[in-house]
């Protein structure tokens, strides 16, 4: 049964991944598209954004925090040791910032939203440090 989970965990966080990559890319186009004041494009990206968010994003991120509990319960001993403490605060991270692309998907879809498309090209990259250290953690579980 664990390996199992572990797959399907496994999937979780690459389609997940991909949806936190994805969403602050389209704020990219979604910025740029205000700029020039391109209303069809604007309206297209609301949309986009919102079925992201909540079609695949959010989904996503329940199915990656359910099946790594069930992976903690399974394997109990892992919480004793540090990697899998830095994992987590990577993890509460990333929940964290998966949050705050509800709070741009909310300014966006109102119209309110003023940060610049090389603001969220910064954003952009956050998900992509976390994705390293977790990765690095998981596999060589340095400490």
């Amino acid at each position: 049964m664990y390996l199992w989970i572990k797959a399907l965990h496994i999937v979780a966080v690459v389609t997940w991944f991909a949806a936190l990559f994805y969403l602050p890319r389209l704020y990219v186009y979604h910025a740029m598209a205000r700029d020039k004041g391109e209303q069809q494009a604007i309206d297209h990206f609301v949309v986009m954004e919102r079925k992201l968010y909540r079609g695949i994003m959010t989904p996503s991120m329940v199915a990656v925090l359910g099946l790594g509990i069930w992976l903690l319960y399974l394997m109990p001993h892992w919480l004793g040791m540090g990697w899998m403490h830095v994992k987590l605060l990577l993890v509460l991270l990333l929940v964290g910032y998966h949050h705050a692309c509800l709070v741009y998907l909310k300014q966006f879809a109102a119209g309110r939203c003023r940060r610049s498309h090389v603001f969220f090209r910064w954003f952009n990259e956050l998900p992509v440090i976390a994705l390293l250290g977790i990765v690095i953690l998981v596999v060589l579980k340095p400490f």
